[in-house]
């Protein structure tokens, strides 16, 4: 049946609608998404075509040194001469060294069960499709830290393994993770008491957060490590990595304390009217109303934060500490490997990127998840 009808005036009308016609191929896919992005007017198309162009100058080469004309497999630099490319056998022969320091190697299975232990305990927390996330928060903050110790350093029948062998990825994930799971709950406490209509609460807190917000972390690691001794007991004397832990977690609390009251400045007045109106208590209203909103707004600031301070553990090694950018230095100063610096550090960056890049994607995947709408 014709989908035109004849009108009793003479003329014609249809009477169903005409099926909708496909969009233009040069809006939609790949070649839209291009046209949108990269070539939507003569400025931005000049960019990318400049971009493109040094990209051109720059990739094939690096991936010509760093893979097709470089090296794997050898015993010394002397296997590198007449190597045009980068030579990598110093990666697999310092391997060990990168990710464990000078730990023992029959003992670094406890090192591998630390992190699993801390993996799986860290999947509940981060993706809400994993049971278990209330526990698994309380053991992180509380529980794992005590059975991590006992597994890195030994006790109850494992042999002692001293601080000082502690060295590596493993040194430098031990100082990240635990000055992040420890500044977060410290630096909301710092936030809201900052905050606080209570003088002597509200002045403390602001005088801790301006004092450590003050001082370069190198001088916090310089005073844990050398002018804090000084003060204590005699016969009592820290543990020198127990000592430099506590001043990053001082230091990171600061900064993430004014994180936090971003987001608590950011909502609008009315949430805490509300809150109060349904007759919730302080402590109520920030657990179920005012801080899920806040930490909202400020995921990009947490992560930015998380992110500093993961390579800020880079900064241990001017106390002597084997963390993984001092093992990557100083392998290089075994005449073995002289000459061989830009692999090792070009190795290290790797490493460092692929947490980095890690943290900043999932950050992007939460605000994803928990946007409700706050964008304008």
């Amino acid at each position: 049946m014709s989908d035109i009808a004849n009108h009793p005036g003479g003329s014609f009308y249809r009477t169903e609608n005409i099926p909708q016609s496909p969009p233009p191929v040069s809006t939609v896919g790949v070649l839209g998404w291009m046209r949108q992005n990269l070539f939507s007017s003569p400025f931005n198309t000049a960019l990318t075509l400049l971009t493109l162009y040094l990209l051109y100058l720059v990739v094939p080469p690096l991936f010509q040194w760093a893979f097709i004309d470089s090296l794997l497999e050898g015993e010394s630099n002397k296997d590198c001469r007449g190597i045009a490319g980068a030579c990598w056998v110093l990666v697999p022969k310092r391997f060990g060294q990168y990710i464990y320091g000078f730990y023992p190697e029959p003992e670094r299975w406890r090192v591998n069960l630390t992190f699993i232990l801390f993996c799986l305990n860290l999947l509940p927390v981060l993706s809400d499709r994993v049971p278990g996330r209330t526990f698994a928060a309380l053991f992180l903050v509380f529980g794992f830290p005590v059975v991590a110790f006992v597994l890195l350093h030994g006790a109850f029948g494992l042999e002692v393994v001293p601080t000082h062998k502690w060295g590596g990825l493993t040194l430098t994930l031990v100082f990240a993770s635990v000055a992040i799971l420890f500044s977060l709950p410290i630096g909301i406490l710092l936030a809201l008491g900052r905050r606080s209509e209570m003088p002597v609460i509200r002045t403390i807190c602001i005088a801790f957060i301006e004092l450590w917000r003050a001082v370069p972390l190198i001088t916090v690691l310089f005073m844990a490590s050398f002018v804090l001794p000084l003060f204590t007991p005699e016969g009592v004397n820290a543990n020198e990595l127990l000592r430099a832990l506590i001043g990053f977690i001082m230091f990171a609390s600061a900064y993430m304390a004014e994180v936090v009251r971003g987001g608590l400045q950011a909502l609008p007045k009315g949430q805490t009217e509300a809150a109060q109106a349904l007759g919730l208590n302080y402590w109520k209203s920030m657990q179920l109303i005012i801080l899920p909103q806040a930490l909202k707004i400020v995921i990009p600031g947490i992560v930015n934060t998380f992110i500093a301070l993961f390579k800020d553990t880079a900064l241990v090694s001017i106390i002597g500490l084997f963390d993984l950018l001092l093992v990557a230095r100083s392998a290089v100063t075994d005449p073995k490997w002289l000459g061989l610096e830009h692999e090792s550090y070009i190795f290290a960056a790797v490493i460092y990127f692929v947490f980095c890049f890690s943290m900043s994607r999932y950050s992007l995947w939460l605000e994803r998840k928990l946007d409700t709408g706050h964008r304008t």
